[in-house]
């Protein structure tokens, strides 16, 4: 007899969505160019929905060189330019520059923290927030720690990076647990650092 696995309610929106529940989203992610990578998309992710730019997500890694930073930053305007008319992509000239213009920061804070990763994790003081929500209602948009990490990264001249796609990002990235409690991941990304 096979038995359910119980998910986040947002999981539910089809396979590729459930996928990256269950293998991606919440766990603690210390690699440079995949922390690069979420911070471009989550802030491609304003004003739609995650299953559209995870839809994307492949076409936006060629793109943006495998989300390479120092290539990222050496992008042109020409190039940017071409990506405008990439299907693929989602053609917004602001969001489309930001991902060349927030490589070029993250170039200054890698170099000023020695990582991207040692400068954000520093908001969550190098582990994770374990949260226990029982309800999707109960799960925030925003707090505090995510409020003062867009500060910060917009202080220092990051683009799309207000306070819930900071969140979203520390969500993603397992900077914070906010899989509920009676989902499966919860126990798994709980143990994890």
């Amino acid at each position: 007899m096979a038995t359910t696995r119980l998910r986040c309610h947002w999981a539910a929106d089809g396979e590729l969505m459930q996928a990256y529940h269950d293998s991606e989203w919440g766990v603690p992610l210390h690699d440079d160019r995949m922390l690069f990578e979420f911070l471009c998309l989550e802030g491609a992710q304003a004003g739609l929905s995650w299953r559209t730019v995870l839809h994307k997500r492949d076409h936006y890694r060629r793109a943006f060189h495998g989300f390479d930073i120092a290539r990222v930053a050496a992008m042109n305007d020409r190039e940017l330019e071409k990506l405008l008319l990439d299907p693929g992509l989602i053609r917004n000239r602001l969001k489309i520059t930001s991902v060349r213009d927030n490589a070029k920061t993250a170039l200054d804070v890698i170099e000023e923290h020695g990582s991207l990763d040692a400068y954000l994790w520093s908001f969550v003081d190098g582990k994770p927030i374990r949260n226990s929500w029982h309800a999707r209602a109960d799960v925030p948009a925003s707090t505090p720690v995510s409020d003062r990490m867009s500060k910060s990264l917009k202080k220092r001249g990051f683009r799309f990076v207000g306070t819930t796609i900071c969140y979203a990002l520390m969500q993603a990235t397992g900077m914070v647990n906010d899989h509920l409690v009676e989902c499966f991941r919860h126990q798994a990304c709980a143990s994890k650092r």
